[in-house]
């Protein structure tokens, strides 16, 4: 009876094996990790295999959502002493062959993934691996400690999860922790400037080496952190293990603003798995960071230097523009009031002439009168020269010129009343190039001789020099005459179309003025006109 029994069980048991090696593919070989090979179900399609990490050298991932059944090879060079090698295996954390060492009997000769060199291969078994996890371990007594492991994932991956946030803090006595336990998908954060450090601490997983972080700027959207590995020792789960955590830096956050924490699996090397799906396995974590002292890098500061001088450029090109229009304006104001300052300047001139050629034809009247007809003659011939030079109408002459003029006008009036008459200069004074307004000293002149000197016949002197006074150009009339008071209000029309004229000249020449002082007293008159900064 037991016979019997014992024949149907390893009956039901090959027909078993039989039956779960008829949905996998042999014909499609896949590394499952170190010299480990894989053959799955032929309708799987998705399969990430033999994945490694940087944190983990000895170890392979490989995640298999759609595979049912799985069957395990190993694989050796020819030259291996195989004896030597065990193997392990475990379902679900569970032992299910332990310390197993290499069936020889079982070794066939086989090309490992199409390669040239002949390998010998031994298979491990056929194990269900839908919603289970399977260890492979392997190693050499010679190397017991070199131990190559391979996952075989048939279940969901878990979505990581945030347990708290720790937030360090410098004090006198050493550092404080703040923490914020289970966080939510928003988390609000103030950093100080004794904050130096948060802590990020994650759920524990067999599988922490899969995921890997990742702080994202929300604003530029730029990766500021990046760490593919997890630390172990600081913190305590309620299964009394070490969770797995994160130190970050708080100079990484530059700025107040939203920063998200990704964490997800790594990218599969072998098979890219698609962002849809990774979406599903990821964790999302926003931090509103507020930070009482913004921190900037040093592009960021050459932005805001620059972006700072275009603002004062743009600025200082806008109040220069407006700065040009109002000189503009101004020098068209200005060129206006100097227009009409010459025109009524010319209006002045115009009747000065007329007022100086009545008062010429006078002299020659009152000469022929007296029967003094070569004096009367002379005084035509110079009365024609100082015509000729007041018809020319020019603004500007030469101090030469205006000596000429004031000679032909006082050696004029000496025919009439016979007084003396000096007009003096500096010898470095240059005449030639030094010009003043036409027919300046004329009117005070005229005004000397007649109100002044002309009845004290030879007696009577008129004095005129030209001074240079520093950049000033100073011109003075003395008479010696019986003078007037200044107080009163001058009668004559010369003296006051003069005055005006000074006024006009002094709207029109704005950076020189002309300044007329008169003094007089019973023992004579001057007259000093100064021309500032003229030289």
């Amino acid at each position: 009876m037991k016979k019997i029994l014992f024949t149907l069980l390893c009956f039901f048991i090959a027909l078993s094996t039989v039956q779960a090696q008829k949905g996998i593919n042999f014909s499609r070989t896949y590394p499952a990790g170190g010299r480990l090979l894989m053959h799955v179900d032929s309708a799987a399609k998705n399969i990430y295999y033999a994945n490694i990490f940087p944190n983990q050298p000895n170890t392979s991932f490989s995640y298999l959502p759609e595979v049912n059944q799985v069957n395990i090879q190993i694989n050796f060079r020819k030259k291996v002493h195989i004896q030597n090698y065990r193997y392990t295996i475990l379902i679900d954390n569970k032992p299910t062959i332990v310390n197993q060492s290499i069936n020889e009997a079982q070794l066939e000769d086989t090309h490992a993934g199409g390669d040239e060199e002949i390998f010998r291969s031994a298979t491990l078994g056929t194990f269900p691996v839908k919603g289970k996890v399977i260890t492979t371990l392997v190693y050499s007594t010679e190397k017991p400690l070199d131990i190559e492991k391979a996952v075989l994932y048939g279940k969901p991956l878990p979505k990581a999860k945030i347990k708290a946030f720790l937030k360090r803090t410098v004090t006198d006595k050493g550092v404080n922790y703040s923490p914020i336990t289970d966080p939510k998908e928003s988390t609000q954060l103030t950093l100080t400037e004794k904050d130096d450090e948060l802590t990020l601490v994650k759920d524990r997983s067999a599988i922490d080496y899969l995921y890997y972080t990742t702080i994202k700027d929300k604003q530029t959207q730029k990766i500021i952190y990046e760490s593919t590995a997890w630390l172990y020792g600081g913190y305590i789960d309620e299964a009394n293990e070490f969770s797995p955590y994160l130190k970050v830096d708080k100079s990484i956050f530059k700025k107040s603003g939203d920063y998200e924490i990704i964490i997800q699996p790594s990218s599969f090397s072998r098979f890219k798995m698609s962002p849809t799906e990774m979406e599903k396995y990821t964790a999302r974590y926003t931090l509103s960071i507020t930070l009482d002292q913004e921190n900037y890098s040093k592009s960021e500061l050459w932005v805001y230097v620059l972006f700072a001088a275009l603002a004062i450029g743009l600025a200082f090109i806008v109040i220069l523009y407006f700065i040009k229009k109002r000189n503009q304006k101004k020098l068209a104001e200005n060129e206006q009031q100097k227009n009409t300052a010459k025109l009524r300047l010319n209006a002045i001139r115009s009747q000065l002439n007329p007022h100086f050629m009545f008062n010429a034809l006078s002299g020659i009247q009152n000469l022929m009168n007296k029967n003094e007809i070569d004096n009367a003659n002379k005084y035509l011939s110079k009365f024609a020269r100082i015509t000729r030079n007041v018809l020319h109408d020019r603004e500007l002459i030469s101090l030469a010129q205006e000596k000429t003029l004031l000679d032909d006008y006082l050696q004029m009036e000496q025919l009439r009343f016979g007084f003396n008459y000096e007009i003096t200069h500096p010898g470095d004074l240059d005449l030639d190039i030094i010009e003043i307004p036409a027919m300046l000293l004329q009117p005070f002149v005229e005004n000397a001789v007649k109100h002044g000197i002309s009845k004290k016949a030879a007696e009577g002197k008129i004095s005129i020099a030209f001074m240079q006074q520093g950049k000033d150009l100073v011109l003075t009339v003395t008479d010696n005459g019986n003078g007037f008071d200044t107080a009163k209000k001058s009668s004559g029309l010369g003296l006051q179309l003069s005055n005006n004229r000074i006024t006009l000249l002094n709207d029109i020449y704005k950076e020189n003025r002309f300044t007329l002082a008169v003094q007089s007293n019973p023992g004579g008159t001057k007259i000093s006109l100064t021309l500032t900064d003229w030289l």
